[in-house]
C-alpha cells in the first residue's frame, strides 16, 4: 500500500507563490510517475503537473512556465512551486501517485489565491 500526505496549501494573494509538498510512503519504489492534480468548486479534477521516473515533466497550457514540479528521491517527496498565483488557481490540490497499474490519492490540501 502507499499513503501519501500533502501539506503546503494556505492563502495567498494574486500574484504570490506557494509551495505544496506530497510525502510517499509504503511500497513507492515501484512507480512509475507522480502527479499533482486539482478541483475546483462544480467542475472535474485536472492534471496540473506530473513527473516521471525519467525526470521527464508534462504541464497543461494552464499553469506552464509558473508552476514547477520536482521530486527528492532520497525523501519520496514531490513538490510543487507554484509563482504567479492567480484566482483561477483556487482549488484542492491533490496529489497522486501510479505505480503497477495502481493509482492513489493524497487527502488533498486547499490553495486559495484572493484577487
Amino acid at each position: 500500500q502507499v499513503q501519501l500526505v500533502e501539506s503546503g496549501g494556505g492563502l495567498v494573494q494574486n500574484g504570490g507563490s506557494l509551495r505544496l509538498s506530497c510525502a510517499a510512503s509504503g511500497s513507492v519504489f515501484n512507480f512509475n510517475s507522480m502527479a499533482w492534480y486539482r478541483q475546483a468548486p462544480g467542475k472535474q479534477r485536472e492534471l496540473v503537473a506530473r513527473i516521471f521516473t525519467t525526470g521527464t515533466t508534462i504541464y497543461p497550457d494552464s499553469v506552464k512556465g509558473r508552476f514547477t514540479i520536482s521530486r527528492d528521491n532520497g525523501k519520496n517527496t514531490v513538490y510543487l512551486q507554484m509563482n504567479s498565483l492567480k484566482p483561477e488557481d483556487t482549488a484542492v490540490y491533490y496529489c497522486n501517485l501510479v505505480a503497477l497499474g495502481a493509482s492513489y490519492w493524497g487527502q488533498g490540501t486547499q490553495v486559495t489565491v484572493s484577487s
